[in-house]
């Protein structure tokens, strides 16, 4: 009998080291990747570098006509069957492109909301550009009380963060933002793959070397908007060119800059049509405009840092500024920073490869 139940126990030893080795070797990029979450501010902000193949070249076979759509693939191909349920994305948002006093392409970018909490991901794909991007990790589910804690099964929806992203920049200083905006008008092609307001993104952070090949590479698909929110564009390269792409008289339009900055807020500014939610939008514009105006001979990173935390938005005795970052086009140089909190810049490199 004791010679029975020792070899039983000892079958049962391997059983569970042979479930674990191979656990181990299937998950390993998902553990890997979990293992790298970090909590940066305690307001809830978060970087993750995610390892492996993420799937997006398979996507694009099929894309997405609906949210139910890319939780499907998700859920499928990165979640190992956890179900997803994407909900929002932002409303008051403003970004900006021009440069600093040395003469470098920066881009910056404020997202405004109620509380969401953010995570920068780093991700590098095969067939695709290296990149950095900041997620809402509200769109995954998450929330004050619900924080993904490193390694852990309630961090295990972080690892939908590839398709999540609402701004990034790639190694080849192509950086792009959504900011929404009242409306958008677009007559979708049968004969085109469909793309979600995120998805877009990660497509040119993956594919696009300039704004050029940005603006084909999104004419190649039609687009739906997640959560009814309406949203365009503000796209920009190392080069100094840059695009505000918007959605409107049922097509895909380009708004190009008149001199050598952009701004985008949340209003159509499409053959100046200037449509807006009626809110803070254009006050949020103006104040951008007045500051690049004055520094003529460029913007300090702590200018534009200071900038980016005056313009975010107030709701009566209520911030809404949830996350502000600001990219480096030239050098890669990212600094982020959560709710206003410009005492705790998180500082990170992309390495660049033009």
């Amino acid at each position: 009998m004791k010679k029975m139940l020792k070899r039983t126990g000892l079958i049962v030893l391997c059983l569970v080291l042979a479930v674990a080795v191979i656990s181990t070797i299937l998950f390993r990029n998902e553990l890997r990747s979990l293992y790298s979450l970090r909590k940066v501010d305690e307001y809830g902000m978060f970087q993750m570098t995610y390892y492996g193949d993420y799937g997006f070249d398979d996507f694009l076979i099929t894309g997405a006509t609906s949210d139910n759509d890319i939780e499907s693939f998700v859920t499928k191909r990165l979640l190992k069957g956890l179900p997803i349920d994407l909900g929002i994305t932002g409303d008051g948002c403003t970004a900006f492109v021009t440069r600093n006093n040395d003469g470098e392409i920066i881009y910056g970018r404020n997202f405004d909301f109620t509380y969401a909490p953010s995570l920068q991901v780093f991700t590098n794909p095969n067939k695709g550009y290296a990149s950095v991007s900041t997620v809402n990790l509200s769109f995954a589910g998450y929330g004050r009380d619900n924080l993904p804690e490193g390694l852990s099964f309630n961090s295990f929806l972080t690892l939908s963060a590839p398709y999540l992203p609402f701004d990034g920049i790639n190694e080849k200083g192509v950086a792009i933002a959504l900011l929404a905006v009242p409306k958008a008008d677009y007559s979708s092609d049968p004969d085109k793959i469909t793309l979600n307001t995120t998805t877009a993104i990660r497509l040119v952070l993956d594919k696009a070397a300039t704004v050029d090949e940005a603006v084909q590479l999104l004419s190649n698909y039609n687009i739906y908007f997640s959560g009814g929110i309406d949203c365009h564009y503000l796209i920009a390269d190392a080069a100094g060119e840059s695009v505000l792409l918007e959605y409107y008289d049922g097509k895909m339009q380009t708004v190009r800059p008149s001199g050598n900055y952009q701004i985008a807020s949340n209003f159509i500014a499409y053959n100046d049509v200037n449509i807006g939610e009626g809110f803070t939008e254009f006050d949020r514009y103006n104040t951008v405009k007045a500051a690049i105006e004055k520094n003529k001979i460029g913007l300090t990173d702590e200018q534009a840092l200071s900038l980016l935390a005056e313009v975010g938005v107030m709701d009566g005795a209520t911030d809404k500024l949830q996350w502000s970052v600001l990219y480096n086009l030239t050098s890669g140089n990212v600094e982020l920073f959560a709710q206003r909190n410009i005492h705790n810049i998180i500082h990170t490199q992309l390495d660049m490869n033009p």
